[in-house]
Parts: structure tokens; C-alpha cells; sequence
């Protein structure tokens, strides 16, 4: 399945927002990554991926979030996820990756 992923800014929070559409993917990670990168270095925000409409993420990319976050490290900026589908969201808990991200939506959102 293809991907893709619409982007927008929003002014009232300061957060980019990613709606990825379909599947992330050893096919479709580095387009993914790249579209993220692009819109952050126009203007660097926290990062918001709203899962709604993601259907599945393999380990490519999980990396590629991962590889967000070492971008971002040494900024102020943040990663937020929301929205996402109880399986995918078990891939995160599996991988003790749920630790390096924030959910938003959730409990132990922070």
C-alpha cells in the first residue's frame, strides 16, 4: 500500500502535524522521514503524527521515528503521537519505544 501524508502547520498550538495516510514501511520510511525533515527544517516546532488514518508501521518505520528523534535531541522540540490504532500502539509497548515518544490522548501523556 502506498503513503501518504499530509502536512500542515498549526498556528495555534506551534506543532507541525503529519497525517500519514496507508503504511510506513521499508517502501515508504524514507519518504516519510524525508517529508518530516522537510517541514521542520522550514521551521523548527514540535512534531505531531496523528495516526488516524495509519494503517500499519513496520521496524523501517519505527526507525525512521527514531531517527527524528536523534535529529531533535538536543533541541527543545518534542515528538507527540496521537491516534493511533491499539495494534500499532502494541508494537511501541513491545519495543519499549513508548518510553522515547509522547502520546497524546493518553494517560501518560506528558
Amino acid at each position: 500500500m502506498a503513503l501518504q501524508t499530509k502536512v500542515e502547520y498549526n498556528y495555534d498550538e506551534e506543532k507541525w502535524v503529519f497525517k500519514p495516510i496507508g503504511e510506513i514501511d521499508i517502501y515508504t520510511s524514507n519518504e516519510f522521514r524525508d517529508n518530516v525533515l522537510k517541514a521542520y527544517e522550514k521551521k523548527n516546532a514540535d512534531l505531531v503524527i496523528d495516526g488516524e488514518h495509519l494503517e500499519y508501521i513496520d521496524s523501517t518505520g519505527l526507525g525512521a521515528l527514531i531517527g527524528l528523534l536523534k535529529i531533535m535531541q538536543d533541541t527543545p522540540y518534542k515528538i507527540y503521537i496521537e491516534n493511533i490504532k491499539p495494534n500499532i500502539r502494541k508494537l511501541f509497548d513491545i519495543t519499549k519505544l513508548d518510553s522515547l515518544f509522547i502520546f497524546r490522548g493518553e494517560s501518560d501523556e506528558q
